[in-house]
């Protein structure tokens, strides 16, 4: 039986109620609150701030007359769960991170977005939900939305499974931290997932997918390339950053029009 929120009740970590979100199916969650009001005035220019509350900075935008929220999540899968719970609570059912990653493939580069259909779940919040041998997939329907719309912008863009870490540093094999150590279970990992398809490394999506899955919600990740993990361990300059971040906002602005016209439709659309 599914736990819903009463009419004015108010979660205790994002800090909303039901009636703050009006009625939003469809959420979009970023990592970095300083995302939130740049990604939904990109959806409808009269966006409209609701809370912000610990990670949890909120605003919501109108795409085709559908209320749509934009939330952060902070960084790493236990911020995820939190958001991810809450907003179920409140009704919504459709999750799509949009953010950045490190590709680690040759042929994703800085600036192209990464649709992710899975995760390797590195992450230690998801185990709390469901045993590490079930997989962390994302929403089939939700994904083919944004590759059609990636396809439609001309945007770059490449499918794939991304490994999602709870430490940006030996987690992610990067030598490049305060203490320089990465243990010797995760020496050589990277060119393991490389070897075997994996596309990139992030934070959020094993947790997001797996706790949908479980939940009976759709979730997907879009992720603009803003470290080429081939080439170098260095973040992108600011010009490659901002061409990643207009590309995704491009891309699920689009895939949200599909996804509200084929609900609306009552089944699938070109």
């Amino acid at each position: 039986m599914k736990n819903y929120a009463g009419p004015a009740e108010i979660m205790y970590h994002t800090g909303l109620s039901a009636g703050m979100i009006r009625g939003a199916k469809y959420a979009l969650v970023p990592g970095d609150p300083g995302r939130v009001e740049g990604l939904a005035k990109s959806l409808d220019e009269n966006a409209l701030f609701v809370a912000s509350h610990r990670d949890y900075t909120t605003w919501l935008a109108q795409v085709e007359n559908a209320p749509v929220l934009v939330m952060s999540t902070g960084m790493g899968g236990p911020c995820v769960t939190f958001a991810v719970e809450e907003l179920a609570r409140l009704g919504v059912e459709t999750f799509i991170r949009v953010g950045t990653t490190g590709s680690i493939q040759d042929d994703l580069n800085l600036g192209d977005v990464v649709i992710n259909t899975a995760s390797v779940r590195m992450d230690g919040a998801s185990r709390a939900y469901a045993p590490i041998e079930f997989p962390a997939v994302a929403d089939m329907d939700t994904v083919l939305a944004l590759r059609d719309a990636a396809a439609e912008a001309g945007v770059p863009f490449k499918m794939g499974i991304s490994i999602s870490t709870d430490s940006f540093w030996p987690g992610q094999e990067r030598y490049d931290s305060f203490g320089g150590y990465v243990l010797k279970r995760l020496q050589g990992s990277l060119e393991d997932f490389r070897h075997i398809g994996c596309t990139n490394y992030e934070m959020e999506n094993a947790t997001l997918f797996t706790l949908c899955s479980v939940l009976d919600l759709k979730a997907a990740s879009i992720c603009g390339v803003v470290a080429k993990r081939t080439d170098s361990e260095s973040v992108a300059p600011h010009d490659i950053y901002e061409k990643a971040e207009q590309r995704f906002r491009e891309v699920v602005k689009r895939a949200l029009k599909k996804m509200i016209a084929r609900s609306r439709s009552g089944g699938n659309i070109s």
